[in-house]
């Protein structure tokens, strides 16, 4: 479900987008390119993209009968680190998202809130679509590599670094080490 929009938009927010110069003839088109910062929170626990980084955007906006119809691409340095080994991972992301922004004034009453988004006067609000699309396109669990082995669970180090016959001698709990006694005799 959708956050609640705002009532009002700055149109010199780096992630706003001013139509104006749109005309509201459908087949009208503009395009744009864009750097802007980063939002904060644009990732998930492991990997992401930090808040202020450079996010550039390459934009469409087509007019359409009931409203603007907005093809973007995003381009953003990823940060994070592996779910198996723990090593940095540095990497650009590379998404892409439409979203159909409906007039103010417009009757879509064909599809729900959580399918049009709505326009404020002639602004378009892009960082939520943006969200959902970095969020959507990141690993739960990233890796530095497909076939990362992991960390040996016994000393923590990386078991690519590891000799092939690295092992350890079993470690007894203390708890049960006098059944060991029993054992031997």
């Amino acid at each position: 479900m959708r956050d609640h929009q705002p009532t009002h938009l700055d149109p010199r927010a780096p992630l706003v987008l001013d139509t104006k110069d749109l005309p509201r003839t459908p087949g009208a088109m503009r395009t744009l390119q864009r750097v802007v910062p980063a939002p904060a929170s644009l990732g998930l626990e492991l990997i992401g993209v930090t808040e202020g980084d450079p996010v550039s955007l390459d934009v469409r906006m087509e007019s359409v009968s009931e409203g603007v119809l907005v093809s973007a691409r995003a381009r953003a340095p990823l940060h994070g680190e592996c779910g198996r080994c723990l090593r940095e991972i540095d990497e650009t992301l590379d998404v892409e998202f439409q979203q159909l922004y409906a007039y103010e004034d417009s009757t879509t009453d064909t599809t729900t809130d959580d399918e049009v988004g709505r326009m404020h006067g002639d602004l378009i609000d892009l960082e939520p679509e943006l969200r959902d699309a970095v969020v959507l396109a990141l690993p739960l669990h990233p890796r530095c590599r497909e076939d990362c082995p992991g960390l040996c669970p016994e000393c923590g180090v990386p078991l690519d670094e590891l000799p092939p016959d690295h092992s350890h001698a079993p470690q007894i709990d203390p708890r049960w080490a006098a059944l060991s006694q029993f054992k031997q005799s």
